[in-house]
């Protein structure tokens, strides 16, 4: 049997103000930074993280003031979390990481390849937000609350867990989330991008993907059959493939 990949405790990462935790496992030329959604952390990824952990370094992150980062003085915006996300790729010395974003975390890494360029990274923006016209908070509810109505108990526990975690201020960050306009800057992203769907998601819908994937210069866009917005929680391996497949073509 293969030797078992290293794993490193968490750790964290101060810049600006804020700190972030973070964790590796893993080793090889290709390091995946995992950034996840509002009011999740790092362990949503886990079941993704042990499969591309087979095929590179990951490195999943916990955002100020969500999993366990500690509550940052003042919410952060979008584009502050980028340059804290940025910060930190540089501190560690990732070479041309590969950005893998779920959701809000879709945003983050878009700015982190506008603002950042020089980092040279690959983006996979799963399930990527907001829908132009629908950013309000209680349309974003409800639409996750359809999205959610037929998973898995996995999913629904992972979320509940993490929602809890996220502390009094989620509204301030929804309130980041939906402010932030991603489609000014999508056109500015020189990146490689897998934009990555679940195929019943109704948070992400297929019209709005198709958007981003066009105007992305260099994006595609790819559905996992059969999943909802949680794909990489529910069923990791068909978007585990899919993005293993890519980097393959890139």
């Amino acid at each position: 049997m293969p030797p078992e990949p290293p794993v490193h405790p968490a750790s964290a990462f101060t810049h600006d103000g804020a700190t972030l935790i973070w964790e590796a496992r893993g080793s090889g030329d290709t390091t995946f930074v995992l950034v996840h959604g509002i009011g999740m952390g790092r362990t949503v990824f886990t079941g993704l993280a042990d499969l591309l952990v087979e095929h590179g370094r990951v490195v999943a992150l916990d955002l100020p003031g969500f999993g366990d980062s500690p509550e940052p003085a003042r919410t952060p915006t979008i584009e502050r979390l980028a340059d804290i996300v940025a910060a930190f790729v540089r501190a560690e010395r990732i070479q041309d990481p590969v950005l893998i974003g779920h959701s809000m975390g879709t945003q983050v890494i878009a700015e982190v390849a506008a603002r950042h360029p020089d980092l040279h990274s690959r983006l996979v923006m799963i399930g990527p937000t907001v829908q132009i016209g629908q950013r309000r908070a209680l349309v974003q509810l409800r639409k996750l609350a359809k999205d959610l109505a037929d998973e898995s108990p996995k999913v629904l526990i992972t979320g509940a867990r993490e929602y809890l975690r996220a502390g009094p201020n989620l509204r301030r960050k929804m309130r980041a989330m939906l402010v932030h306009r991603p489609e000014i800057i999508y056109p500015r992203i020189s990146a490689d991008t897998l934009v990555l769907r679940g195929e019943a998601d109704t948070v992400s819908p297929r019209a709005w993907c198709e958007f981003v994937a066009a105007t992305i210069p260099r994006a595609r866009l790819r559905e996992v059959p059969g999943s909802g917005h949680e794909t990489m929680i529910k069923n990791p391996e068909p978007a585990a493939r899919l993005i293993l497949e890519w980097l393959a073509e890139v």
